[in-house]
């Protein structure tokens, strides 16, 4: 057996991983892969087994949103790496920090019809994530992994890949160097940069701050309101950066057509941390005929700013913080000129509309909402419930609410939820997914049985494809292919070793609930459109 300082480069990696304050590991083992699994236990790793190299990427990503730490994933060559994609996928659009770590075959040119074989596997996994290399070395996977997590620290968080050949694997190899020391400052605003801001604001009679998941939290931004007169609005993402209840706030409305006319009244618009993407707007334009502020750490965002803003590549944290410095010093507060009562009225009547068009849907968010203890992290799935609750559900902090938003994969709640909980032990955390949604990891509540996490899953059943059915029907198309044979859900969570719950009343949902958060393992509640107020 090797001596301490030599090991197999599997064992070694992990040993780098815990050295670099990697505490959990998701996956799943494979003849292929076994290597990278020899060190684990010796290292200190706590593995979590998934039952889908779906849902151990779904529960990387959930637990990285969770704790702000990397999320990391070890998976099999060939189909256990095409299996992962599709998380990878949604990192990479979320802006999730995911390393996924897999194996690969050492030749593919020279020998055919080998187990897992793929034509090119980097190539495959680069179209979903921020980059893909292959280790042919000890030294290359090392510096692989201390670049990822690098970048993940100084830049837009993103999945990566790294797959090294199964005879480097089992390699010995000399341990990983020391951890050297990052000394890293966020990206600050330039001076000038700043003054020319500060100028805009004191010009501005009607400021809008339009607030993505990359603004808070900042304990800065009520004040900066106040000081600037301006009116906020929040992606969905962004939920919590600022009290909803502030007479500031008009809310999570940027998918409300509406919207653009508020926009339309604005002299000055500011967007901190958001893309203002297609997922955020659901049109081509914000509305605007004004000056736009960018704040962004991304600096392909920054590229689509137009003649007259201003780009600002910088962390939100940071420039809050200057902003906040500069606006002390203003002698008073500025009017604030958007009326109360029409940005009252407008946020009532944005929440109509989300209530004629999904009628019963906002109610049973209100009750599940009131029902929730405080500092509840809540995973969401594609699905009609989830699309309600995130224009009418309040958040009273950033950062609490997860939804597959960019690429849009079913199936994430509940996987994802379970990466949450492990990130957040002893508090509470919650998954919300549709009937359809989760057929599709349904088999990773095996693990939160396994696990013993008080989880409640929130499963709304509409019997049916419910947005895809009125997409259609809006498109004059007969719908088609939007109902399926379910199961018993209830019976399936029992068969799992699960609890279930199904209330038939809003009221009756609260006590399920309260009981689900104290539960010793997950509790699946079952919620149909025939539940009664």
């Amino acid at each position: 057996m090797s001596d301490a300082q030599t090991r197999p480069l599997g064992a070694q990696i992990s040993h780098m991983l815990k050295d670099r304050g990697v505490e959990v590991i998701f996956g799943i083992p494979g003849v292929h892969n076994q290597e990278m699994y020899r060190g684990i236990e010796e290292a200190g790793l706590t593995h979590v087994l998934a039952r889908h190299e779906q849902g151990a990427g779904f529960m990387a990503d959930g637990y990285a949103r969770a704790t702000g730490k990397p999320g990391m994933a070890y998976v099999i060559t060939g189909p256990g790496l095409c299996n992962i994609m599709t998380p990878m996928g949604q990192a990479y659009s979320d802006s999730v920090p995911v390393l996924v770590i897999s194996s690969c075959l050492d030749e593919t040119a020279a020998r055919k019809g080998q187990l897992h074989q793929m034509k090119d596997q980097r190539a495959a996994a680069e179209t979903v994530c921020d980059w893909s290399f292959e280790a042919r070395t000890a030294d290359a996977a090392y510096q692989l992994i201390d670049r990822a997590l690098v970048e993940f620290d100084t830049s837009r968080a993103r999945s990566k890949h790294i797959q090294v050949p199964i005879a480097v694997l089992g390699s010995d190899a000399a341990a990983a160097p020391e951890k050297g020391t990052l000394d890293h400052t966020p990206q600050a605003a330039q001076f000038g940069q700043m003054d020319r801001i500060e100028a805009l604001l004191n010009a501005a009679e009607r400021p809008v701050f339009v607030l993505g998941g990359g603004a808070g939290p900042n304990a800065a931004i009520p004040g900066i309101l106040r000081k600037a007169g301006a009116l906020v609005v929040t992606t969905y993402a962004g939920r919590g950066a600022v009290d909803a209840a502030d007479e500031h706030c008009l809310g999570a409305c940027l998918a409300r057509p509406g919207s653009a006319q508020v926009f339309a009244q604005a002299d000055l618009v500011l967007a901190i941390g958001t893309e203002l993407a297609e997922v955020d707007l659901w049109r081509p334009e914000l509305g605007h005929d004004c000056p736009m502020v960018r704040v962004d750490i991304d600096a392909s965002v920054l590229a689509e700013t137009r003649a007259g803003d201003v780009a600002v590549h910088a962390r939100a944290q940071m420039f809050f913080d200057d902003l906040s410095r500069r606006l002390e010093a203003w002698p008073q507060d500025k009017p604030f000129l958007w009326d109360t009562d029409t940005v009252a009225a407008q946020v009532a009547s944005f929440r109509g509309q989300v209530q004629a068009e999904r009628p019963g849907l906002v109610e049973v968010c209100d009750a599940l909402r009131a029902a929730v203890p405080a500092d509840t992290m809540i995973y969401s799935d594609m699905t009609q419930i989830a699309y309600v609750a995130q224009e009418v559900w309040d958040m009273d902090r950033p950062g609490h609410w997860h939804h597959p938003t960019g690429f849009g994969t079913l199936g994430y709640a509940t996987p994802a939820a379970i990466g949450g909980a492990i990130g957040r032990p002893g508090l509470p955390t919650m998954a919300i997914i549709g009937d359809y949604g989760f057929h599709y990891t349904m088999q990773e509540l095996g693990v939160a049985v396994e696990l013993g996490l008080p989880l409640p899953i929130i499963l709304w059943d509409n019997g049916k494809l419910g947005e895809i059915e009125d997409s259609m029907t809006r498109a004059q198309i007969a719908p088609n292919a939007v109902i399926a044979h379910n199961p018993d859900f209830c019976k399936l969570a029992e068969a799992f070793g699960a609890l279930s719950a199904a209330p038939q009343s809003l009221e009756s949902l609260r006590g399920a609930l309260d009981k689900a958060f104290k539960a010793d393992r997950p509790t699946l509640i079952y919620l149909t459109p025939k539940i009664t107020g």
